[in-house]
């Protein structure tokens, strides 16, 4: 069971979040908060989520200064933002300030699924569409290509890490290589595992820096 802390100032989102994730019989929604200084005082006051998925901009204590409150408390809980703001400054600002995670709003259900659980497996995680607007900056670096001979991949991990690439979720390459979603899922760890990549956003810089994507 992940029990989640769920921080959003707009009800009618955190309501629909907390009916989306406890659809599915391994989330638990353990706590609700309009802001972050309410969500900070359910931590102080005992609570002990798996998870906390924030807003970064709420009224009050924003998802930044929350996390740097909690860092301070000593919460072992991971952190991750659920936001509509997708500024690549934004983005390094929220992993260096300690996230676990980095989502847009607009995530595929299955996507939101998929990474709380990586997540809680101990790895780091941006989303998709995020993912594939880092990969054009690489690119556009013009990184040198190094392949690595000790890293093998089969011609599927190949198919699978182009797909992540272009953006697609976990449910689009299912349907797209006509397998299943935890087949996919089996696929995506073991790329992470292969490259000792810590999440997505460094698989692709892999992917990118090796040659596997063009």
């Amino acid at each position: 069971m992940i029990n989640i802390l769920l921080a959003e100032d707009h009800s009618i989102v955190r309501n629909g979040i907390k009916v989306l994730l406890e659809t599915h019989s391994d989330f638990r929604v353990q706590g609700e908060a309009k802001d972050g200084l309410e969500a900070l005082n359910l931590v102080r006051s005992g609570l002990t989520p798996d998870i906390i998925l924030a807003d970064l901009s709420m009224p009050g204590m924003g998802g930044i200064e929350l996390l740097d409150e909690l860092k301070k408390a000593g919460s072992v809980s991971k952190f991750v933002f659920l936001t509509m703001i997708e500024s690549h400054e934004s983005v390094s600002q929220a992993f260096r300030a300690g996230a676990d995670g980095y989502l847009l709003k607009n995530i595929d259900p299955d996507e939101l699924l998929f990474s709380l659980r990586i997540i809680q497996k101990g790895t780091r995680y941006l989303c998709s569409e995020l993912s594939s607007l880092l990969i054009d900056r690489l690119l556009s670096r013009d990184f040198p290509v190094t392949p690595d001979p000790a890293i093998e991949f089969s011609p599927r991990e190949v198919e699978i890490l182009n797909l992540i690439a272009d953006g697609h979720t976990n449910v689009e390459m299912a349907d797209a290589l006509f397998i299943s979603k935890r087949t996919i899922e089996g696929h995506r760890q073991s790329l992470l595992d292969k490259t000792g990549s810590k999440n997505t956003a460094a698989l692709i810089r892999f992917a990118v820096t090796n040659g596997y994507i063009s």
